[in-house]
């Protein structure tokens, strides 16, 4: 029997249920309890031409703020060989993951890709003009999470650590503690706590980071201007810009997961079915005839 050493151990006990919906700035990706995988809404660039998959057991989608000259993304998908799949725009490499191996989890950014290595380490590719891949130091990471221009890694500990753009703080983090979960955005960062309460650094123009008050919170999810929040009983808190209704969202129950678009917002439900809020110009929300989708944690 081969020796796992106690942190190795510890890295396996600690990886956190991969993402079975994702959300990004004009598409919806969701995969399916028999390891394919459905999309949603713009496909100029291919990002939604996964009917091809197969053998899925996460994915990611590309995701970026509302402006009029962005938009492009691309739609990652981990398989159960622990290999990576890609499709979508591929203008900085950020679709060169085809000679990925041993990977457990998976982030995207705008231009960029993020993996996860079963050893802790990470791996990065796409643009890199803010440092925003410069996660080869990196070790000890349990989850990670990519915003427009920075990447996050949630440590063992439960401390987190950040590059790319420091704007606004948003890669602020290095007093983190005690987190489970990290997200990020345009230009704030969230965490969850062990203790089901929320932290945010970060742009607050649109109130994205007021989330101190939350309380039994069990995953996040982030938009572009917007923090999402879902809650041990099933329904689901948000924060932030709502110019597009994408967090009307108090009427949700039963919800299991969550995803956040640049300006959607997407509930998995208990019974593998979706509901979405917010921006629809592309379709991206029309997810009312899924059926099927995995559970987190299955």
């Amino acid at each position: 029997m081969d020796y796992i050493s106690p942190k190795e151990a510890a890295l396996k006990v600690k990886r956190w249920s991969k993402d079975t919906i994702a959300a990004g700035r004009r598409h919806t990706v969701g995969l399916k309890s028999d390891g394919t995988v459905t999309a949603v809404g713009d496909n100029k660039y291919g990002q939604c031409d996964v009917s091809g998959w197969r053998d899925i057991v996460a994915v990611a989608a590309g995701n970026v703020h509302m402006a009029t000259n962005t938009g492009n993304a691309h739609t990652i998908g981990l398989k159960s060989d622990s290999t990576v799949a890609a499709v979508g725009w591929n203008k900085h490499d950020q679709c060169d993951v085809n000679d990925w191996r041993d990977i457990v989890a998976v982030a995207v950014g705008w231009r960029r890709t993020i993996g996860l290595i079963s050893d802790g380490t990470v791996v990065a590719v796409g643009r890199n003009n803010e440092g925003e891949c410069n996660v080869s130091g990196w070790h000890d990471i349990v989850a990670v999470a990519a915003g427009d221009w920075h990447t996050i890694g949630l440590k063992l500990d439960g401390t987190v650590t950040a590059v790319g753009n420091n704007r606004y703080g948003q890669c602020n983090v290095s007093g983190w503690r005690d987190i489970v979960e990290a997200a990020a955005g345009y230009l704030h960062t969230v965490g969850l706590k062990s203790d089901g309460t929320v932290t945010a650094v970060g742009l607050n123009k649109h109130d994205q980071c007021d989330v101190s008050g939350w309380r039994g919170i069990v995953a996040i999810a982030v938009g572009s201007n917007h923090t999402i929040g879902l809650k041990s009983d099933g329904t689901v808190a948000a924060v932030g810009g709502n110019e597009y209704d994408q967090c009307n969202v108090s009427d949700w129950r039963d919800i299991v997961a969550i995803a956040a678009g640049c300006a959607h917002t997407v509930g998995l439900k208990s019974d593998g079915t979706v509901v979405a809020v917010g921006d629809n110009e592309y379709g991206q929300c029309d997810v009312g005839g899924w059926r099927g989708i995995q559970l987190p944690g299955n």
